[in-house]
Formats: C-alpha cells, structure tokens, sequence
C-alpha cells in the first residue's frame, strides 16, 4: 500500500511512562493510518500547496520522529507495525497474489492489546487478508469496519464502491453506509469511543484514502481550483482526513480523554501523488528504494506523558519499532510471542539520544511473486544508504541521493553488504512457509475467495474485472475438515448477479472513480463491460480436475450445477465434491472450447462446506 498516515491515539499504562510522574490509569488507544500520503504532504513539512491546520497543529505539539522509515508501500509497512516484525519474516512483501498475509503464527499488536484488557476495533483499511485465518477479527480485533483488499474497490470490495454511500463488511457482514468513506470511518470510530469511554479500548483508524482511485466531494476539490487533475482530488482526500483529525480530537477533549492519551500519526510510505510538486527535498516516490518512498512522518503526543510540545528526535528508527515501545509505555503482557525485530523507542522519548545505539535497518520492495536479492533495497544507517548493492549515500551530506560515493568509502560497503546478506538469509526463511487459506471451518463458511490474492496473475479491481482482464493462478488452500464442499465459480461476485458471459452495464458511479492510470480506465471509457465467450468452467484442486460445459441457457430447474436467472443465463458453474483435511492448491477458470482456449480465471470462488 502506499504511504498511509497513522494516528495513533492512546493513553498510557499505571507502572510504565515516558515521564517520571506514575500513570493510575492504563490508556486508550486509537491508531490512524493514512495511505499513501507522504512525508512531504503536509503543510509542516513545508509544503506551500496543501491545507492541513489540523496536522500543523499536532506537529506543533508532538515529539516528532524525523528519520522514521516503513516500507515502500502498504500491506508490508501495515505488518510491521502491527508485529513490531520485519514484514518480509511474517510472509508479506507484496500487496496482492497471496502475498499480502501475515503467517497465522504472528500476532498482532491487537491480539497484545486484548489478551491485556482492552475493547479492540477496526475501521477502514485492513490489506492482510480477506479470508480465515487473515481477516482482522482473526487477528485480535473485536469490533471490524474495513473494506475489502487494498483500497475501496478491489476485487474483494463489494461490488461497485465508489466512495459514497457504499457497502462495507462490518464484523464479516456487508451493511450500507451514508456519506463518504473516511468520514464513515471516523463516524463509526467515534461511536466506538463513546461507547467504551469508560473501558480501556484500541482503535486503529486505517483510512484508505488517499490512495487512488482520487475521489472526493465538491467542497474539497473547490479548495485546489487551478492544480492539475489527480493531484486537486490527491490534495483534497488529505484535507478531508485533516478535518476528521480536527473532529475526533475534538470529541477526545470533550470526553476527557484527550489528556492521557497516547495520540501517533505516521504514513505508510512515500507519496503516490504530490511528491512531484513537492517532495521535502528528497529522492524517490512510493515504491521507491530511495528515501522518498519510506521515509514517513511520526508524531507523538501524549500530555499526561509530558509530550505536549514541538520536540525533534533525529535518530535513525522504523515501523517495526512501534509495537515495542508501545508494549512499554502501556506495561502491557506478551505470554506468547515470536521476536520482536523493532526496538522500544522510549529510551529515546525519555531523552536518552546519546545512549542510544547506532543500529542498521533494511527496506526493500519485493512486488513479485518470489524475493530477489538486492531488488529495490536500502541498507541504512543513521549515516548510510547502501541501495540496491551499488550505490552509498552519505544521507545527512546528500539528502537528494543524488552522489554515489561507493568508491571513497569500500569499508563501509563491505560492512553493510556482510549486514545484509544475513538480514536476507534471516528474514526470508518466510518463503518456506504456507500462507494458506482455511475452507471449511466454522470461522468462515462460505469462504469467498477472489483473484486478488492468486498466486501468479492476479486481478486486483473491479475495473480490471470489468474489463474481463486475463488471469490465473492458484490460491494456497487448507482443508480443516474432510467432506463434501461446493465450490462455485464466478464471473460477478453474488451482489451483482449477472451471467458468465453477459455484458452488462459498467455501474454509472464507476464512470468518474478515477484511477488516473492506463491500466485501470476501463469505466470511464466505456459504457459496456467486456464479454467472455466462456463455454466451460474448469477446477482443479486436491489432484481432481473437473470441467462443466456453460450452456447459452437452462429451462426449468438447474439442479445444484449451476445457479441461473430467471431467463436461465447461468450466473455460477458448481462443483460439488469430497476434500480430505490437508492442504492443498486451488485452480479455477473459464474457458473457450472452440477457438479461444483459456479466456480468464474465474474472479470470484465461493467455497462452501455442506
């Protein structure tokens, strides 16, 4: 994902606090992540184009961490803040085709929170699974309001979001809201708060903006009147979530929780829009190797912690590093835990900078399939970026990354290549793992399974899907429990019940949902969705492979083999069969018997356990 803005809202433990002063009341917690804004997307930051008074003002009153590095884009940076975990060693390195789940073995810093006491909640982007054993209320939370995949609109997003007035999966259900997306969020964060005001609660408040698609209402693209199309709706998603920042820290004072809480804002990678008007004087984007793409802000306030006043901290520190110190500053237990990576800031927020040991931390991009060695990577030190294997960086000389000095300085280079060699032959012991989804368990029945998390040629939006863009793949499956199953393959998800091989009508909402991108403009240049002249459904899992012919039509009554409209179109090929406990892979698509061979993998698979 993308660089998210983080807010983390959160009142101390009794025994454990960054002042000298003893804390009676452990704290609250409410954690916003913004995705995609970058470092430089801020009015603090110097940017001369933006409108954030709310963000200036907490920037005014936190202690900042201004050398803080994620990864460069969403789903990794989102698990290692939540494990306090490098994201590579918890199997995720990638946003889509399986590779955006954190190993069931991990936990969480929601599972941390609530085995100490705490009401758990979730509201808006999640990115680490859509199915058991991934799905945040698999992971420690108690109270889920998220979308579906990576941003409103993917493939798993219920069908035709667009910002407004959508659908999304509260506690696993699909219910409707009014208004638009990241008010919504803070909507229902806000009731939440209310509600547990009383009780120990926390909240990760994950918008998806500002991440494309760039959709916002009149009144905030009115106040960029003369900027370039993307960057205007780019800008006003930003100003919209700062008065939601401005709302709900209202709301905290008047409940008088505003005090004793712990309040973090970080973002979850480099900017995807604004860094070409304004970059804070770094190189790189999000995605990028280059500081540009991972270096984020972090600011922290907490008043009865006494961090209520403009204070820099310069050293070196990560995403990995927040669960730590949160787990200190709260006194909170770990009775089951692997290794934290990161490290607890609080030596640092006590003011202990010149204790504090020099560390090296690394970041790389790996949006494939399978790791490769040295692929958009930077070895870092508070001094150093060893990037890519080739080039050195004196980054405190060179903010710009724009002078390699590898051959003045081979000791350097020897010792940060030895460092990451380990670093690598460490973390990516991952890829010996399963990263499995569980079918038939009563945590999730039926699953519903889409091309979004496909191992090989994933389709990730609903734009792609209309589109009838080619893919294929297999997903990683485990079977909990031996019987009969009926798996279902899908052109549409159910909630747009059209036929395989019909052409319906791109939703009129989709029309203005811009992607700004070539790869995703199929609504918006077109009227129509694109037909698949599919004539059979194939599977293939647990060593079966079965195919069913796709009729034009069925009269009367289609048995359990097919679900059909009521003018007999098929909606649904069904296989029904016996699976065996274990795991497995699974396989599905549609195909042209008679001249086009493979058309497309079936976007959406419900697997049900009878």
């Amino acid at each position: 994902m993308n660089r998210t803005t983080l807010i983390f809202l959160f009142a101390i433990s009794e025994t454990v606090t960054a002042s000298s002063g003893n804390i009676k009341q452990k704290p609250n917690v409410v954690f916003i992540l913004t995705d995609d804004q970058g470092y430089g997307d801020l009015a603090c930051h110097g940017n001369p184009h933006i409108k954030t008074p709310n963000l200036d003002k907490l920037y005014r009153e936190s202690l900042r961490f201004t050398d803080f590095h994620v990864s460069p884009f969403c789903s990794p940076t989102r698990a290692q803040l939540l494990t306090g975990r490098y994201p590579q060693r918890t199997g995720v390195w990638h946003s889509i085709k399986g590779r955006s789940l954190i190993h069931r073995d991990e936990i969480t810093s929601a599972d941390i929170f609530k085995n100490n006491g705490y009401n758990t909640a979730i509201f808006g982007k999640w990115h680490l699974g859509d199915n058991y054993p991934f799905r945040p209320q698999d992971r420690g939370f108690e109270e889920v309001l998220v979308h579906g995949g990576g941003g409103i609109g993917n493939t798993s997003d219920y069908w035709a979001n667009d910002y407004f007035d959508d659908t999304y999966y509260h506690n696993g259900k699909p219910k409707k809201y009014k208004g638009y997306c990241t008010d919504v969020w803070f909507d229902e964060a806000i009731k939440f708060i209310e509600k547990k005001k009383d009780e120990r609660f926390f909240v990760f408040l994950s918008t998806n903006a500002p991440h494309l698609p760039y959709v916002v209402s009149e009144k905030y693209k009115k106040l960029y009147t003369g900027i370039e199309p993307g960057l205007l709706e780019f800008y006003g998603m930003i100003t919209n979530i700062d008065d939601n920042i401005g709302r709900l820290r209202k709301k905290l004072k008047e409940l008088k929780l505003a005090e004793n809480t712990i309040f973090i804002f970080i973002t979850d990678n480099g900017s995807s829009r604004g860094a070409k008007v304004y970059n804070a004087g770094m190189r790189g984007t999000k995605g990028s190797e280059w500081d540009g793409g991972h270096r984020v802000p972090f600011f922290m306030y907490w008043p009865n912690g006494n961090i209520n006043s403009g204070r820099d901290i310069n050293i070196l520190t990560a995403g990995m590093d927040l669960l730590p110190t949160l787990v200190e500053l709260c006194n909170l237990k770990r009775t089951k835990h692997p290794k934290f990576d990161g490290m607890s800031l609080v030596p640092l927020i006590n003011g202990g900078v010149n204790s504090w040991k020099e560390r090296t931390i690394v970041i790389d991009n790996q949006r494939v399939s399978y790791p490769i060695k040295y692929r958009r990577t930077s070895v870092m030190t508070d001094r150093w970026r060893w990037v890519n294997g080739k080039e050195l960086y004196d980054i405190n000389k060179d903010p710009e990354q724009s002078n390699n000095v590898s051959p003045y300085f081979p000791v350097v280079v020897e010792k940060l290549s030895k460092i990451y060699d380990i670093w690598w032959e460490d973390v990516y012991q991952s890829t010996k793992k399963k990263y499995e989804i569980i079918v038939g368990s009563d945590k999730e029945n039926p699953s519903f399974i889409t091309s979004h998390d496909l191992h090989g040629g994933a389709v990730w939006n609903h734009d792609q899907v209309l589109a009838g863009k080619k893919c294929g793949g297999y997903w990683e499956i485990f079977v909990e429990t031996d019987g009969m199953y009926d798996i279902s393959l899908r052109r549409w998800p159910r909630e747009f019940n059209f036929p395989i091989t019909s052409q319906p009508q791109v939703p009129v909402d989709l029309k203005d949902f811009f992607y700004f991108s070539s790869s995703s403009s199929y609504a918006s240049t077109n009227d129509k969705s694109k037909k698949i002249s599919a004539t059979q459904a194939q599977l293939n899992i647990a060593g079966q492979h079965l195919v069913k012919h796709i009729p034009d039509n069925i009269l009367g009554n289609a048995g359990i083999n097919y679900d059909i409209t009521e003018n007999g179109e098929i909606t649904a090929v069904n296989f029904r069969l016996r699976l065996m406990k274990g795991s497995t892979k699974l396989s599905a698509w549609f195909v042209n018997g008679r001249d086009d061979g493979d058309i497309a993998g079936a976007y959406y698979v419900y697997i049900t356990k009878l």
